[in-house]
């Protein structure tokens, strides 16, 4: 269910409101959702992901990442909610965690992250990010506010 990426990351697909206790009980602090409300039919909304990872303790952050891609808002929020994780792992969810995989690795290499490693931890978790290796090398030179990935 959950696809570690590091011992301070993992990304999983679809999460329902009964997970949360799961995801607290694995040892979870912090829950990203990067999926936007109304994605797909039957899927919880973002307001009841949260109330449900607050009854389990957790944090929790909605990042939405739609059809249009990543842009420098999601990224500098990614970086801010990774920067404050401080408290524990955290967990991101998407509909099947490669949204998730995608905006973690932009945000990590946008603070400095070396690419490499960035690619082996994705594939570590069956998460081929390799083809966006150009674009994250070029992070380190790009402010994630003034990035714009449609």
């Amino acid at each position: 269910m959950f696809h570690q990426l590091n011992s301070h990351f993992s990304v999983a697909g679809q999460l329902s409101v009964a997970d949360m206790t799961t995801v607290a009980a694995a040892g979870y602090k912090v829950v990203i959702n990067n999926r936007p409300d109304n994605e797909e039919p039957g899927q919880p909304s973002h307001a009841d992901m949260a109330a449900a990872a607050r009854a389990a303790g957790l944090l929790y952050s909605h990042i939405p990442v739609g059809r249009a891609g990543l842009d420098g808002t999601m990224i500098a929020t990614m970086v801010a909610v990774l920067a404050a994780a401080d408290k524990g792992p955290v967990l991101a969810f998407c509909r099947s965690g490669a949204r998730s995989t995608m905006l973690w690795s932009v945000a990590r290499a946008a603070t400095g992250a070396d690419v490499d490693v960035l690619m082996a931890e994705a594939a570590r978790a069956g998460q081929d990010i390799s083809g966006m290796a150009e674009m994250l090398r070029s992070m380190k030179h790009d402010s994630p506010n003034a990035i714009n990935h449609g």
